[in-house]
């Protein structure tokens, strides 16, 4: 694996690990030229995945751009950061497993929040209200209402 410090290609494996739904493979390498220690992922290769959006226009799924809005709605927030990569890793996986070749870029969004909400319910709030388009306060109210009842019951 090529460095991302030095670009030397000789490294160790220091932990390799399985993630949390199986779907891939976290190694923790070391680059024995200068000592920097860097995260890779190995997973299966699958047919690539494709977002259909509001508009039509199709894009390639990009678990990078799910992680980059999750990390936006966690910011100032005590959220770990692997908490966040495994969460996009599971959109990831059930975009994969729920849809054949196209996904609809809602259905992103909804896998997105369900995700957020498990984490953290201000972070989901902040993402719900970009991604739903919140325009005035009741719309906030409304969410934060729902969410209540859903705590309150058994």
């Amino acid at each position: 694996m090529k460095c991302p410090r030095c670009g030397a290609n000789d490294d160790r494996v220091v932990d390799s690990r399985e993630s949390a739904e199986g779907a891939a493979v976290r190694r923790r390498r070391e680059c024995l030229g200068c000592f920097l220690r860097f995260t890779t992922y190995e997973r299966i290769e699958t047919s690539p995945l494709r977002v259909v959006k509001k508009n039509g226009e199709r894009v390639g799924f990009d678990v990078e751009r799910v992680l980059a809005g999750m990390a936006r709605a966690c910011e100032k927030l005590d959220v770990p950061t692997e908490a966040l990569e495994t969460a996009a890793h599971r959109v990831e996986a059930r975009c994969q497993e729920e849809y054949d070749r196209e996904v609809p870029s809602a259905v992103v969004g909804n896998f997105v929040m369900a995700e957020l909400e498990r984490i953290d319910h201000v972070a989901y709030v902040r993402f719900a209200s970009v991604y739903r388009e919140f325009r005035d306060v009741s719309q906030f109210l409304e969410e934060l209402e729902r969410m209540s009842e859903v705590e309150r019951r058994p």
